[in-house]
């Protein structure tokens, strides 16, 4: 054993074996449950031995992580300024200045040559926590008074407060645990959600400012549902939403209401969703009662029940609707076609439509900030893996379009340097997987190449491409960067996230394995150049391929990776875990017990060789707790037959998305990248002496 072996500790003999459960008459030890107790101080001792040790093998790379970090940031506009939205007669926005981690809230009024008023300076407000994060940020409708939340911890505990604008000073209100919140018209009421201790958005209550006591207005009692509050962009009205994973309800009440009930529109039933918004005297229903992937319908105010929605946009098969923003005049339609994401606009005069013209098709777009509800001018925020995000504003009766900013790209950027395509793999069953590839055009040398291909596949989430100015740093170093579309996320409706769900899961695995055969045989990549990413649910893809085929790439990349699946799903005690019962399954039930079993990360590690593995998590996760990747790294060291490095980093500061602070985040991928291209032969190699490539 290496010097820097011996940092890492074996747990006491006595406790190697502290847990065991039977389900289904089937007994499981788990040999590292004791790593749950994060109160026990050998744990936190594990942890940080663990990351020691993580430092020892990549103190060769430290150089090269600096000089990765510096490039990163080189590209990056330290000071800048979003472009400013307007609200009533106050235009908003956030600015960065150089050196500061975090953003600066702030407003101007409209009028004259106003000067700026700063509402929030996170800097200010960060100071003397690890983590700090803002949630809610709500305006009251006469714009004297600000409602927003904060965490400082990482674990999505947000405290609520208000603060007056006219005085520049906090409210008395400090309330704990909160997560959506909206106001009433009078100025003066809050409604607002507070999370049970499984971290579950459970309750809504009415708060009036300066009042001890506020109301309790309704309780979601099913323990797979959550709710959320928001208002429509009319301003007329508050919606409360009660949703799980297949099935919603909505309960209204009028903004200038603040004393009334909410009253419910049409009761939940299962695998039915409905969603809610306003203009005029109708509401507008997003609704999936005749088809998986939604249509649109109306239906008057005064009497919104089921038999009085009225058809807009049918359902369609090959076309997701995924929701609408309503103005005045307009109703703007974000729809899915073929995997790609396009805006439609109705004019609500005349019921004719027409589409954005977008400048690529393979592309993210999604609403800018458009809080008025009586204008024409649209603003929405568009990327693609060689387009740096853009904000652009369109004009809804003339169709017009302008650029009001791209994100600065320092240091000469050329997107004329770049190639995006898409290719498609044939999955076992013969359903075409969609792949998004980005490469540099004059370092493509047309055989096989180091090659970075990521994944998710989970709850419906299409993962999008997006641009990364950190990204360059391997584009330009001859990486080809990809994502594999797999089946379980959202790209191709409905439909595509159903066979990657439930009883179908293991289709996500097997879909990624086909996508990194394709681009083996199509000469895109070779195994021994193929590293692969994944996070949070698209770590249990990565833990679950390399059970499947170990042999097929050379490195992995598992961030927050959720691979302790049955333990998890057995304990109704954990956030998430009651409400995540229509994604994965209830093991409770013989058939989806057995079926997690099957491909359980943590459950199906096996005495064979391994790629080189990093495993990232952080202390105060509270979607992934920090035990399951802990326990999966110490499993996984005792059963490997390789010597390939196996490495786990703790974040002791953070929770799931990692670093707040924007310098620290950028620390955090020049580690990331720096381990990546060590393993595809594109960094120093540390030297044998120096560099284990075994642990304790």
């Amino acid at each position: 054993m290496s010097k820097i072996d011996s940092h890492l500790p074996a747990p006491p003999a006595a406790e190697r074996i502290a847990y065991s459960v039977t389900v289904h008459g089937q007994t499981r030890a788990d040999d590292w449950a004791w790593l749950r107790d994060e109160d026990d101080p050998r744990v936190r001792a594990y942890l940080e031995a663990e990351n020691a040790y993580a430092k020892a093998v990549m103190a060769p790379t430290e150089v090269f992580q600096d000089a990765l970090y510096s490039e990163m940031l080189g590209r990056i506009q330290e000071t800048d300024m979003d472009v400013p939205y307007r609200y009533g007669a106050w235009e908003y926005y956030t600015r960065t200045v150089q050196g500061k981690q975090y953003p600066i809230c702030c407003r101007r009024a409209l009028a004259g040559d106003a000067p700026e008023r700063v509402l929030l300076d996170l800097n200010v407000m960060a100071e003397g926590h690890e983590y700090f994060a803002l949630g809610a940020f709500a305006v009251s409708p006469d714009a004297n008074l600000l409602a927003f939340s904060t965490d400082v911890t990482g674990f999505r505990e947000y405290t609520l407060q208000v603060k007056d604008l006219r005085s520049d000073t906090l409210l008395p209100e400090r309330i704990e645990k909160t997560r959506s919140v909206a106001w009433a018209a009078d100025n003066r009421t809050l409604f607002y959600v507070a999370e049970d201790e499984a971290k579950r958005a459970h309750r809504l209550y009415r708060h009036r400012l300066g009042d001890a006591q506020d109301t309790l207005m309704e309780e979601e009692a099913d323990e797979r549902f959550s709710i959320g509050i928001s208002k429509s962009r009319s301003r007329q009205w508050l919606f409360l939403t009660s949703h799980s994973a297949t099935t919603s309800e909505v309960r209204t009440l009028r903004a200038d209401d603040a004393g009334g009930d909410f009253a419910l529109v049409v009761p939940r039933r299962q695998n039915h969703e409905y969603y809610l918004d306003h203009h005029g005297e109708r509401f507008y229903v997003v609704t999936n009662d005749k088809g998986r992937n939604f249509r649109l319908a109306t239906a008057p105010v005064a009497a919104a029940q089921e038999g009085n929605w009225q058809e807009l946009i049918p359902h369609r098969d090959d076309v997701m609707l995924e929701g609408v923003d309503l103005f005045a005049h307009h109703c703007v339609i974000h729809e899915r076609r073929r995997g790609f994401p396009t805006l439609r606009v109705m004019d609500l005069r005349s019921a004719q439509t027409h589409d954005i013209e977008l400048p690529e098709t393979a592309c993210a777009v999604h609403s800018g900030a458009n809080p008025e509800f009586d204008t024409q001018a649209y603003r929405f925020e568009f990327e693609s893996m060689v387009t740096p995000d853009s904000v652009f504003e369109y004009d809804l009766d003339t169709r017009s379009r302008k650029l009001l900013k791209q994100r600065p790209v320092l240091g000469g950027y050329d997107p004329a340097r770049y190639v995006s395509e898409t290719q498609y793999a044939a999955a076992a069953d013969g359903v075409r997987i969609p792949l998004s590839l980005v490469y540099r055009r004059d370092q493509r040398s047309g055989g096989p190449q180091p090659m970075l291909l990521t994944g998710y596949g989970a709850y419906g989430i299409p993962n999008d491409v997006h641009f990364s100015s950190a990204r360059l740093s391997l584009l330009d170093r001859g990486v080809i960067f990809a994502i594999a579309h797999v089946r379980g996320g959202g790209e191709l409706g409905k439909a595509w996230h159903d066979q990657g769900r439930m009883l179908h899961k293991r289709n996500t695995f097997t879909d990624f394995i086909a996508a990194a055969e394709h681009l083996i045989s199509a000469g895109y990549t070779a195994p021994d150049r193929l590293a692969i990413e994944g996070g949070s649910a698209g770590g249990l893809l990565m833990g679950a391929v390399v059970n499947l085929r170990p042999d097929l790439f050379r490195a992995v990349v598992s961030d927050v990776p959720f691979v302790d699946v049955m333990n998890t799903m057995l304990d109704p005690s954990l956030p998430l875990t009651t409400g995540e019962y229509e994604e994965w399954g209830n093991p409770q039930e013989r058939r989806y017990h057995d079926y997690m079993l099957s491909y359980s990360p943590y459950d199906n590690l096996r005495a064979t060789n391994y790629p080189a593995m990093l495993v990232q998590t952080s202390l105060h996760d509270s979607q992934v707790m920090y035990w399951e990747p802990a326990k999966y790294v110490a499993k996984l060291r005792t059963l490997k037959t390789d010597q390939r490095p196996l490495l786990l980093k703790t974040n002791m500061g953070a929770g799931h998305a990692g670093a707040s602070g924007r310098y620290d985040y950028l620390r955090e991928i020049a580690f990331t990248y720096a381990f990546v291209l060590w393993q595809l032969g594109l960094a120093p190699q540390p030297a044998a002496d120096t560099a284990p490539r075994s642990a304790a």
